[in-house]
């Protein structure tokens, strides 16, 4: 028989590698260091009995399915928390793009070649901003964030573009097709987060179904 160390230790690499999160993300949950969630899964300590609880309910699983030797838990996907400092995080790296964005526009504005097309920097800005809400959104967001910052990133280029057709080529007169493909671009993007979370949710159920007909 194993050492209880080691199975705990086996089980909780095992669940946190099912429900796909790095040992960062699994200590933020459970406000602890990533370090302490090192050790527990390489067996040199065993989390507190309150932390076990907290840990089994996160994954969806039992007390028993953590401890014992033999783990036919099918884990669950734990909801990611945005906290404060993710938000704030968030929202300091989206202000440094339109700092950036500021310093690169009075540079243009004082060269005469680019004095008349600087506002153009501030027109391109909101997508670099989209871009960062999309990844801290895919580190700390859910499927709905997620969904949004696509979106605003898939807006975004489609304004972009039309500016930049108008203010550079004004006689191209059907620029208004460019947000049709937008929103069919737009469309596919939901339809592909729906389609995510619903395997997400009955791909479990199947799992589960077949492991109770297996026994």
């Amino acid at each position: 028989m194993e050492d209880l160390k080691d199975v705990i230790a086996k089980n909780l690499v095992e669940l946190r590698t099912n429900a796909k999160l790095t040992q960062l993300q699994l200590a933020e949950m459970l406000n602890y260091s990533d370090k302490a969630v090192s050790k527990w899964e390489r067996g040199e300590a065993i989390p507190d009995i309150r932390v076990l609880v907290k840990i089994a309910a996160l994954y969806g699983v039992t007390l028993d399915d953590i401890v014992k030797e033999e783990n036919h838990a099918t884990p669950a996907q734990p909801k990611k928390h945005i906290t404060g400092k993710h938000i704030f995080i968030t929202v300091l790296s989206a202000v440094l793009v339109w700092f950036i964005a500021t310093g690169i526009f009075t540079v243009f504005y004082f060269i005469d070649p680019t004095e008349e097309y600087s506002y153009l920097v501030f027109v391109v800005a909101p997508l670099p901003t989209a871009i960062v809400l999309l990844v801290f959104s895919c580190i700390w967001g859910n499927r709905l964030t997620n969904a949004i910052s696509s979106s605003l990133v898939v807006w975004s280029c489609a304004v972009i573009f039309h500016i930049f057709v108008e203010t550079f080529a004004p006689e191209f007169i059907k620029i208004y097709f460019i947000y049709i493909i937008a929103a069919v671009l737009d469309l596919l993007v939901i339809l592909w987060f729906v389609y995510r979370w619903y395997v997400a949710k009955h791909g479990a159920l199947l799992k589960n179904f077949h492991r109770k007909r297996g026994e």
